[in-house]
């Protein structure tokens, strides 16, 4: 039998190894100059919409209004009419600064302890986060002189402001905290520093290079700013792990006595296959999220899919070159007590005797308590997050905000009402639109509106206060009154019209998403069911896997419901409550724990079945194939677990839902799925796990041992690196 793709490149790079080595590094460091020179694309907002939102923020977009970055300044009095005061010194200290314009007309509380000062910030609204600063001081000096009021700022410039000096040092700090994590577990895992090097910079560089390549796409295809953030967690995650595969086979072999060109072509077959079918699932579970119909998920495809395969041709070339050429010198930098105290091989021992001996009663435990997990996840509800849901309460930055909001309900995120006609200033169109401002104030669902009309591009947007707060029942009725019944009466007859804004945003969002889940399971589903069982030949095993994977997947949703929606458990992790899950997320963390979900699927079952390959009867292959594997995932694990909760240390609630959600299922899947409940249905099925019908015994014959590669030739003599050989 031939040798399989993994073997044949693990030979090929041990052959030719400073190919192999300065090709990556030549590679690398091209990408990552191309991708700094070209820049990277961000997605517009209308490409970020769907449904009549994103219609109504493309038509903004095409006519090229862009919309200064506005302010609210609000000033709280004890009693009524206490801001008075106050009020002409806060307009007079805007003004000042010569960095706003269109200061509007003071909006005042119907109880009259309130008054909003709102205006626009002059210039380019896309710097206007760092001409704020003396707005802000000006604002500060009033402040000082008037303390018989509250007086705070929020705004499109003073927010990105905050969020450019507070997420981005969250971010960066973030960043920062992954790598030495990694680091730290894989020197317990090899207890040897430059074994827990190697797989740690295979993995950085193959993010580099990621990174480098998805700016040059997205001038193609536009990407979220987050894709950065979700393609190095992902490049880490799986980079470290694909090498820790690889690395952990080889060093296995070595200590069974073999010689280092066998010890590393039987990693090659092995492990090195175990990495390419991996990672080929994954990025089929990445594709996945190409049939969400939404571009943010089709960026967030292309930067996984790119980080994934970057980082499986790293592992399955440039890591046999270098264990080729550092031998058993890889083990440099020991740490004695690590290597002494590392092995897991008594506790997995331990959990997996009474497993293997009680099956049925140890798969209907580790089942029920998955299914209990994932119980919760029935009651999920998706929106859009607002800044109010994403931000820890005690923020300054939600107080003001929850302030206004109170005061001027719906004022800090107005619908948008945008109109589009052939000609703006038509007698029609003009009476329709002073028709739908009457309309509008003359209910109480709505604040005062503030209308724009452009005459270039005859575009009229009318922003439109929403009662209530957020997405509650008060803004959703009114939401539905604008879209259902104002806007079709007013310009039903004589203009194009839309609605757009936060609340619509959201709702179209989850719409759009309620339509493409099922096509996306399909796919993931089907796809990865298809690789299983051409890999395995086996359909139980092809079935079982993605019945263990939905468990994992349901006990993550379940989990981020009760902790992110209800509240259970959040203030233990540093968060509360927000009654809701963003919008995003579902569809994400479903594909990407399906495609991490089989990294230990794959690996795991490869040493059955390569146990089970060597006459070994199944009970005692499942037992063999998990010993042999148990370190191995329990490192990787560790990994992932630790990469994905750094991001749940995030100040942003979507990425804390996020980590958290990952992190938990990461756990749940490398212990109770792959320890408990994997060994006990596979023993249960005993030789039934290997049935394939005859039907399909066309399907190709795929090696999962060590016999199926020929040795390996020598290396190729290279004196420049002869005094590194033993």
């Amino acid at each position: 039998m031939k040798p399989n793709m993994a073997a044949r490149l693990g030979g090929w790079s041990a052959r030719h190894r400073k190919t192999a080595i300065f090709g990556w590094l030549l590679f690398v460091v091209a990408a990552v100059m191309i991708g700094g020179m070209v820049g990277q694309q961000q997605l517009t907002q209308g490409e970020q919409g769907t449904g009549d939102s994103g219609r109504a923020q493309r038509i903004i977009e095409d006519a090229g209004i862009t919309h200064p970055a506005s302010e609210m300044v609000l000033i709280h009095s004890a009693g009524a009419n206490g801001f008075r005061a106050a009020l002409p010194a806060v307009t007079q200290a805007v003004r000042s600064t010569g960095q706003a314009a269109s200061i509007r007309e003071p909006l005042v509380s119907r109880d009259g302890r309130d008054a909003l000062v709102q205006f626009d910030m002059a210039g380019d609204p896309d710097t206007a986060s760092d001409r704020i600063t003396p707005v802000e001081d000006a604002v500060t000096a009033v402040k000082t002189r008037h303390p018989e009021v509250r007086i705070e700022e929020f705004g499109d410039a003073s927010g990105e402001h905050w969020f450019n000096e507070t997420m981005g040092k969250d971010f960066a700090r973030a960043e920062m905290t992954a790598v030495p994590l990694a680091l730290g577990i894989l020197l317990v895992a090899f207890a040897a520093l430059l074994a827990a090097v190697v797989p740690v910079v295979i993995a950085v560089t193959a993010f580099l290079a990621a990174n480098g390549l998805l700016a040059v796409s997205s001038h193609a295809l536009h990407m979220d700013s987050s894709a950065n953030s979700v393609m190095l967690l992902m490049g880490l995650a799986v980079g470290v792990d694909y090498c820790l595969f690889y690395l952990r086979r080889e060093r296995e072999e070595r200590a069974a006595g073999r010689d280092k060109e066998t010890a590393l072509r039987i990693a090659a077959a092995t492990s090195g296959r175990s990495v390419l079918v991996s990672g080929l699932t994954v990025m089929v579970a990445m594709a996945g999220m190409f049939f969400s119909g939404m571009l943010l998920f089709d960026g967030f495809a292309v930067g996984t899919i790119l980080v994934v395969l970057i980082a499986v041709i790293g592992s399955v070339t440039v890591l046999p070159a270098l264990l080729s050429l550092l031998g058993d010198k890889v083990e440099f930098g020991r740490i004695p007590f690590l290597r002494r105290r590392r092995s897991t091989g008594r506790f997995w021992n331990t959990l997996l005797r009474p497993v293997l001996a009680h099956p049925g009663i140890s798969a209907a435990l580790a089942a029920g308590l998955l299914l209990i997990l994932a119980a919760p996840a029935l009651g999920m509800h998706t929106e859009k997050l607002g800044i109010e849901q994403q931000l820890p309460r005690d923020t300054a930055l939600i107080k003001t905000y929850e302030h206004i909001t109170t005061a001027f309900p719906g004022g800090p995120e107005p619908a948008a009402v945008v109109v589009k006609a052939k000609d703006i200033q038509a007698p029609a169109v003009r009476s329709a639109i002073k028709s739908f401002e009457s309309s509008v104030r003359g209910s109480e669902e709505f604040g005062p509106v503030h209308t724009k009309v452009y005459a270039g591009p005859d575009v009229a947007v009318i922003d439109v206060p929403l009662a209530g707060s957020g997405a509650d029942a008060t803004s959703q009725h009114a939401l539905t009154t604008l879209r259902s019944t104002l806007v079709p009466r007013a310009f039903g007859q004589v203009a194009d019209a839309h609605v757009a804004g936060n609340l619509a945003f959201s709702n179209d969002w989850n719409d759009q998403l309620r339509r493409s889940i099922v096509p996306v399971f399909i796919f993931v589903l089907g796809v990865t069911f298809l690789l299983m069982l051409i890999s395995f030949r086996s359909l139980p095993i092809a079935a079982t896997a993605i019945v263990l994977n939905l468990l994992s997947v349901g006990a993550a949703y379940g989990v981020m419901v009760a902790v992110f929606q209800h509240g259970w458990g959040a203030s233990l992790i540093g968060t509360h409550g927000v009654g809701a899950i963003e919008a995003w997320l579902p569809l994400f963390v479903f594909v990407v724990l399906f495609g991490l979900s089989m990294d230990y699927h794959v690996f795991v079952v490869s040493r059955i079945r390569e146990a089970h390959d060597r006459g070994l009867p199944t009970s005692e292959a499942v037992a063999s194939g998990i010993r042999s594997t148990a370190g191995t995932v329990t490192s990787a694990a560790a990994i992932m677990v630790a990469v994905f909760a750094v991001f749940g240390t995030l100040s942003m609630q979507d990425f804390k839902q996020m980590g958290v959600g990952l992190s938990v299922a990461v756990l749940l899947d490398a212990t109770i799925v792959r320890a408990v409940l994997l060994p006990s249905v596979m023993k249960l099925l005993g030789d039934r796990n290997w049935y394939l019908p005859r039907w399909l015994s066309w399907l190709p014959k795929i090696s999962h041992g060590e016999e199926a590669p020929a040795p390996l030739p020598a290396p190729v003599p290279q004196p420049v690196y002869a005094s590194t050989e033993r």
